[in-house]
């Protein structure tokens, strides 16, 4: 039998689904999960050692590539002082430092173990600092998978959402207000009309959720304008955006300072470390000095701290941004040529390490434009490179990531692959 589908078979008799988070069951594209045994660079092994061209990225941390000696040496190093302390360190502050260094906005931090921990925690702090219960999120953004963020679009523009989840109650998300994403008119008529209710508006600035969709020049303008007017908190949520998509984030992109951020997946270097942080004067509302609680006890591990701090410093390094960059474009561009040649409907978009692919002509601009992308023509696609040893993300609704380790001759490899399946779909379609 195969070793994957054998593994997969004895997982699903043990843990949900066979998997620890849902999109790795193959669920969207259908077929047997690829188990991995090994990564190292831009490639990852199943368990029946096929090799593949991996462009997940352990969905984002992997930027300088997996297994990378030097940040290899940093974990061995930390880990030969002992695993876990609960209690401060001394590089928790260089962490801290070394952040704040990158992305002024964050003046004061605070490290946590997830992305979901982060955001559930800054719109906690958000809360508590303005004294409001009102949220805003945008139909088609991820922020983790508390109770109040697991929450889908109400029957009307304006309205308040509903759980999106079982085992969420009403109670929970009848404070989340869902709007379009990259609507700005529906953003503005919800602050003329509860703009005092409102505790903070959290965003992907560049959604990756939903594939790669970028928040539009005249949207960022709104939520940094609107939010200030209503003294409404701008939490930009680039957990998967920072160091990606630029050394600065979204932010240094766009060029303004949220009053709150969170981060992640690339300040561990594959390990488990996010933060939240900004404003001091927001900052000063958290436990110890203020009235919002936040706790973890492995909250800045010493390894994982150890991971980050490589890895920042790896990326901050001559010229890592421009060649990452011009790599990611190359293979963006380079498939919707292909793709075009072979006469299949297809646009592509990158930016700094992070790249999306739909197959449409027309480059979408919201969930509701992802939700037109043609899903049979991406499950073949998926599949027919996932055959010759590409690894994509397993769904039409994530980004993907290129990492350092993606050399010229890695992209050619891959674009030479594709030119092959989109040959091979065309005569399908």
């Amino acid at each position: 039998m195969d070793r994957n589908q054998q593994l997969f078979e004895q997982a699903k008799a043990i843990i949900p689904g066979g998997v620890n988070s849902p999109v790795r069951a193959f669920g969207s594209v259908g077929g047997i999960p690829r188990f991995i045994n090994k990564a190292q660079g831009a490639y990852v092994w199943d368990e029946n050692q096929n090799r593949y061209i991996d462009y997940v990225g352990s969905w984002g941390p992997a930027i300088v590539g997996h297994a990378h000696p030097e940040v290899v040496a940093a974990v061995c190093q930390a880990a030969e002082k002992g695993l876990s302390f609960g209690a401060p360190t001394e590089n928790e502050i260089r962490m801290a430092e070394e952040i704040r260094h990158i992305m002024p906005s964050m003046e004061q931090i605070r490290l946590v173990s997830s992305g979901t921990e982060a955001t559930m925690s800054a719109i906690r702090v958000a809360r508590g600092f303005t004294g409001r219960d009102n949220i805003i999120k945008f139909e088609g953004c991820y922020h983790g998978h508390s109770d109040s963020l697991l929450v889908k679009a109400g029957s009307g523009l304006l309205t308040f959402g509903h759980p999106s989840s079982a085992g969420v109650p009403e109670d929970f998300s009848c404070h989340t207000l869902v709007l379009p994403y990259n609507d700005v008119e529906a953003l503005q008529q919800i602050f003329t009309s509860q703009g005092d209710s409102i505790a903070c508006v959290i965003v992907e600035p560049i959604a990756g959720n939903m594939n790669m969709i970028p928040a539009t020049t005249e949207f960022v303008k709104a939520l940094r304008t609107l939010t200030e007017q209503h003294g409404s908190l701008l939490i930009y949520d680039e957990v998967m955006t920072g160091f990606r998509v630029a050394l600065g984030g979204a932010q240094s992109i766009h060029g303004i300072k949220p009053d709150l951020t969170t981060i992640g997946k690339i300040i561990g270097g594959g390990m488990p470390v996010a933060a939240f942080g900004g404003r001091a004067d927001i900052m000063a509302c958290v436990s110890p000095l203020g009235a919002v609680y936040q706790a973890g006890t492995l909250s800045g591990n010493p390894v994982c701290v150890a991971a980050g701090l490589k890895t920042l410093e790896i990326i901050q390094r001559p010229n890592f941004y421009t060649t990452l960059s011009a790599r990611t474009q190359e293979l963006s561009n380079g498939l919707a040529a292909i793709a075009h040649e072979a006469n299949i409907p297809f646009s592509t978009r990158s930016i700094g390490g992070m790249f999306g692919f739909y197959f449409t002509a027309e480059l979408p601009n919201c969930f509701a434009d992802m939700q037109h992308c043609n899903q049979v023509l991406f499950k073949a696609f998926f599949h027919t490179m996932l055959s010759r040893g590409v690894a994509f993300a397993p769904s039409a609704y994530e980004a993907c990531f290129v990492s350092a380790a993606h050399s010229s001759e890695i992209i050619a490899d891959t674009l030479g692959l594709a030119a092959e399946a989109f040959t091979e779909i065309a005569r399908t379609v």
